[in-house]
């Protein structure tokens, strides 16, 4: 692997860029939060060229290495000339974009990404690099979104459903002290979700609306002692689409927190990301903040 600085800080907040639109954008986000964070900046480009040897010449991908560092040392100056006083480093890689973020990014630094790369898609939707951090990363994972549709709202949203969600819950109040903002504690239970698709009792559905809604409150309660210095709220809506209900939700917030549950697929080999995950990934207004989640267990990212 070429890189300006072979290892980015520990706690660096990366980005990747590829020359689109989307992740310059995603840069310039990164930065603010490098900011807010007190981090430094790492800017990645992993210009896949040990796959595009075994096809290209040896011209092109001279080429492709050239233009690649130009876009490093273009989107590094965009970057110091909003934030002066940012440590900014760069790297350019030969592996894909996707092997080259996670190795750059190693165990502790928070990964972000642009919601649309190079491929044309609408842009709605998550771009492949994108979508293969969030479903693959074991750090935190920031999908830019709906940076352009309003101004700061004061708010950040957490997803969660029961204790496995007090981790999330968790850095969303860090996210949220960050932020002097408010924490919104968001739990939608999915009625066909937990009781299947036959219609079940009254009675029944009474019972596990109580179990959802003290899970909640228990959160809440913890998360309320743990920051005495913050605004905690607390609600809960019965849906038949999690997604839908926290795609709305997240109008009204600066930042989406979730834990991004990852599946196996039917062979094993990779993972893929919950439902829920994947919906809100391609479709939020605001950035979603993916905790890494991996497993069966129940969750906001089911």
């Amino acid at each position: 692997m070429e890189s300006t600085v072979r290892t980015p800080g520990t706690s660096s907040v990366t980005v990747g860029v590829d020359g689109s639109e989307s992740a310059r954008r995603a840069a310039l986000w990164a930065a603010a939060e490098a900011v807010r964070r007190g981090r430094p900046l790492h800017i990645v480009h992993g210009a896949d060229t040990e796959g595009r040897a075994l096809y290209a010449s040896a011209e092109t991908i001279e080429t492709v290495r050239v233009a690649g560092r130009a876009l490093l040392d273009d989107t590094a100056k965009a970057v110091t000339a909003e934030y002066p006083g940012l440590v900014v480093t760069t790297e350019f890689s030969r592996s894909d974009a996707i092997t080259s973020l996670q190795r750059a990014a190693g165990l502790s630094s928070t990964l972000v990404v642009g919601n649309r790369g190079l491929g044309g898609f609408d842009s709605l939707m998550l771009g492949s690099v994108g979508l293969g951090i969030a479903a693959v990363a074991r750090t935190p994972v920031i999908v830019v979104r709906g940076i352009d549709e309003a101004e700061e709202r004061g708010s950040v949203l957490a997803a969660v459903r029961d204790g496995h969600d007090l981790v999330c819950a968790r850095y969303a109040a860090h996210e949220a002290r960050l932020r002097k903002a408010s924490l919104r504690l968001l739990h939608v239970w999915n009625i066909l979700q937990s009781v299947g698709s036959v219609v079940p009792m009254l009675d029944d559905v009474d019972a596990i609306s109580r179990e959802h809604e003290e899970a909640v409150r228990a959160i809440a309660d913890t998360i309320r002692a743990e920051f005495p210095d913050l605004t905690v709220d607390s609600d809960g809506e019965k849906s038949f689409s999690t997604a839908g209900v926290l795609v709305e939700a997240s109008r009204h917030a600066d930042l989406l927190v979730m834990g991004g549950r990852r599946n196996p697929t039917p062979l094993g080999l990779s993972r893929r990301l919950g439902r829920a995950t994947h919906s809100l990934v391609h479709h939020a207004h605001c950035p979603v903040l993916l905790i890494p989640r991996f497993g069966s267990g129940s969750g906001s990212g089911s």
